[in-house]
């Protein structure tokens, strides 16, 4: 059986009119539809999404059918669902937020609800076309629940997700109420998409923020699996818009507008209707361009294309009403008998109209407040085939990270825009060819189908990397393994760290006493003749002492600085100094006092900062400050510094779980060792140890172990297991 790709977006790739009573589909012409159609309308290949209008219940079958014969299937949509989960929840609660508006949102729980079951009913359709070894690409914020839906149904199905919007900064997220599901609902992928660097800084900010969650560079480990993040900066088909100066109503089109516009210079923008497009603000700066300038009145004009969105949302009719009257007060205040500053149109054209624009016009100005990509930006640029004509282009758009011979301006400031029309205008054909060179060659390079290539092949490497740490996950086969090895040793050593290992962790360090079951657990090993239990702990030798001292264990206590055979008296390593305490101490304090929650644990012969209590992020920083601040300290003094679990810890160079496990084993030859850690200070253990011996890391699989367990849980599982092959049972 062949796998195929579900891409599942809110629309589906094609228009549907209906015709005296007949329903006529023609296809979408937007980039993402050009750019998948290469993947979609492959073999069984299918794309998921609403038709874009209502269709009566009697009449979905025929609609069903029309769109199978080009690979798509629809999700039926009512106009409650509509007006709810795509007005409602994604149009007034995610993109006003998600594009730094705020003050736009309506955070109303009706919205949420519809969306929460519109997600739904597309999980049960693409569900109802999935099988083994199917892969998933989810497109964008309207669908953020249906990569984890489509997991609680298909738990090892691929699933990429990519969103064409900005991803905020987690002080704007977190204002939406229901932002943990939100993140929950998108971590079911695994691989997330971005258009920029920035946005996948603020997503993996936000989901740092989760419970369950642990960010290690750009992969995040949630519910026991790893999702990759990365930036994936979406292109045009750069072609498409070369190749059509050969059409001949571009060419005509484009007389007719040079013909009217004669020697003037044109500045072009196109968007739809919009607050996040910045429209109103560059009126303003063109306005401000001819009061300030009044030599250029008759010699430049504004031609702008506002698409109609939305219209009807009180909001928009607002925008829509101030851009009419700003642009009425320009040509009311400039115009004169024979040139008008503003040409203003409200509708959409063709694409061969809109390539003709981009070939004559002399400037294009793309200054969003907020935007993802801006492929606008990349169509002026692509269609330039002579190498003239300037962009200007807002910062604020993800175009901006690759278009860096453009000029770039911040859209809030007026007069740097206004500055920037004028240095467009002016700018020499030399300098407009070399920018525009540099700017052909990405957009060339990075297009479309490029776009689609990467994102594809990263899913792949990102299921090659999941299907390795699967095997390595110690499963019932491994656990089975272990098994039959114990059952058949005659001498056994088990290594078994204590924080994170046996127990999980506490807020409060002194509250992770032992229970009765882990004391009945370690009583049944250590009940075998044939067992050496041997707690190894960075915890000081007085803790461990009074919570096993009663046990048959031997016991390493501060990471190897303590050692105590069982019925013999504590050892310490020999020649070991605290001298070097006091300095570091003193450097500790101070960050102590400045980092609320963070506190110091003394022992023997070394110190540790906890900062578990400290808010998230501030204890990551003060940790990182205070290993800058005591690097030569360290060097100097012979010292090791460990990070562990939001710990850190200073300690003399000697002491090192490795080398106590290893003087353990001198002169013995067990022919079963097991060895259990959860942490930085675990490794030297499982460095230590020979190949052939069963090394398992708790809660990570990053590690030199052979294996890992997700959690203290499986950990006592393993154990109880093989406590049931002791004599007595």
């Amino acid at each position: 059986m062949v796998n195929k790709t579900i891409i599942v977006s809110n629309r589906l790739p094609v228009k549907i009119v209906e015709h005296q009573g007949e329903y006529r589909l023609s296809p979408s012409e937007g980039g993402l539809a050009t750019g998948l159609g290469s993947v979609y309308k492959k073999g069984d290949n299918i794309w998921v999404g609403w038709p874009g209008i209502e269709v009566p219940e009697e009449r979905q079958a025929e609609v069903t059918e029309k769109l199978a014969e080009l690979n798509l299937i629809p999700v039926f949509l009512t106009a409650d669902e509509i007006n709810l989960y795509y007005e409602g929840f994604s149009n007034e609660v995610l993109w006003p937020v998600f594009h730094y508006m705020v003050t736009y949102a309506n955070f109303d729980q009706s919205y949420r609800d519809s969306y929460q079951q519109v997600n739904e009913k597309f999980s049960h359709i693409v569900a109802s076309h999935l099988q083994e070894g199917d892969t998933v690409w989810v497109h964008d914020y309207q669908l953020l629940l249906l990569s984890a839906l489509i997991r609680e149904i298909q738990p090892q199905v691929l699933i990429g997700f990519f969103q064409h919007i900005p991803f905020p900064s987690y002080e704007i997220f977190r204002l939406i109420p229901w932002r943990d599901e939100l993140i929950a609902g998108m971590l079911g992928a695994d691989l997330l998409g971005f258009h920029t660097f920035d946005d996948v800084r603020h997503f993996l900010s936000a989901a740092s923020r989760l419970p369950q969650v642990k960010v290690s560079d750009n992969i995040v480990s949630y519910k026991d699996r790893q999702i990759v993040v990365e930036s994936f900066p979406m292109g045009i088909d750069s072609d498409k818009f070369e190749g059509l100066i050969a059409e001949p109503q571009v060419r005509e089109h484009m007389r007719l507008f040079r013909k009217t516009m004669g020697e003037r210079k044109v500045i072009l923008t196109i968007d739809r209707l919009d607050y996040s497009k910045g429209i109103l603000q560059r009126l303003q700066a063109y306005e401000l361009l001819l009061q300030t300038h009044p030599e250029l009145i008759g010699h430049i004009s504004l031609y702008m294309i506002v698409v109609p969105s939305r219209d009807t949302v009180p909001r928009y009719k607002e925008l829509r009403d101030q851009i009419d009257q700003l642009v009425g007060n320009i040509n009311s205040s400039y115009r004169t008998m024979s040139w008008q500053p503003v040409y203003y149109f409200y509708r959409s054209f063709t694409i061969e109209f809109l390539s003709a624009l981009y070939r004559t016009a002399d400037v294009c100005l793309v200054t969003p407040m907020r935007d993802g990509m801006n492929l606008v930006s990349k169509e002026y640029v692509a269609s330039r085939t002579e190498d003239t004509g300037v962009l200007i282009l807002s910062e604020m758009a993800g175009a901006s990270k690759e278009l860096n011979d453009a000029i770039i301006v911040n859209p809030n400031n007026i007069g740097e825009v206004m500055r920037a029309i004028l240095q467009a205008i002016q700018m020499p054909e030399t300098e407009q060819i070399f920018r525009m060179k540099q700017m052909r060659a990405v957009v060339s390079k990075f297009n479309i189908h490029l776009w689609v290539k990467n994102f594809m092949e990263k899913l792949e490497e990102v299921k090659v990397l999941q299907e390795s740490l699967r095997t390595k996950y110690a499963v019932k086969g491994i656990r089975t393994q272990i098994e039959d090895a114990y059952t058949r040793s005659k001498d056994r050593y088990l290594f078994l760290d204590y924080d994170g290992t046996l127990v999980g962790f506490q807020g409060d360090i002194d509250q992770a006493s032992p229970d009765p079951e882990l004391y009945q657990l370690l009583e049944r090993l250590s009940a075998d003749p044939s067992n050496k239990i041997v707690i190894v702990s960075g915890r000081r030798h007085e803790t461990l002492e009074k919570w096993f001292g009663h046990l048959k264990l031997d016991l390493i206590a501060e990471h190897g600085a303590w050692h105590k055979h069982f019925e013999q008296d504590w050892k310490s390593l020999p020649l070991l100094t605290d001298r070097w305490k006091q300095e570091v101490r003193t450097v500790l304090d101070t960050y102590t006092d400045r980092t609320p929650g963070s506190f110091i644990e003394d022992k023997s012969y070394s110190l540790v900062w906890h900062y578990r209590k400290v808010e998230k992020g501030l204890g990551e920083l003060r940790a990182n400050e205070i290993i800058n601040h005591l690097k030569v300290t360290i060097a100097d003094k012979g010292l090791q510094l460990m990070p562990g679990n939001k710990v850190i810890e200073f300690k003399n160079v000697e002491v090192n779980k490795g080398k106590a496990t290893l003087s353990w084993l001198h002169e013995e030859e067990p022919d079963f060792i097991l060895a259990l850690g959860d942490d930085h200070t675990d490794e030297d253990i499982f460095k230590a140890l020979s190949p052939e011996a069963f090394t398992i890391k708790v809660g990570s699989n990053i590690s030199a172990a052979r294996y890992y367990l997700r959690n203290p849980t499986e950990v006592r599982d393993l154990l109880n297991t093989l406590s049931l092959h002791t004599p007595d049972h």
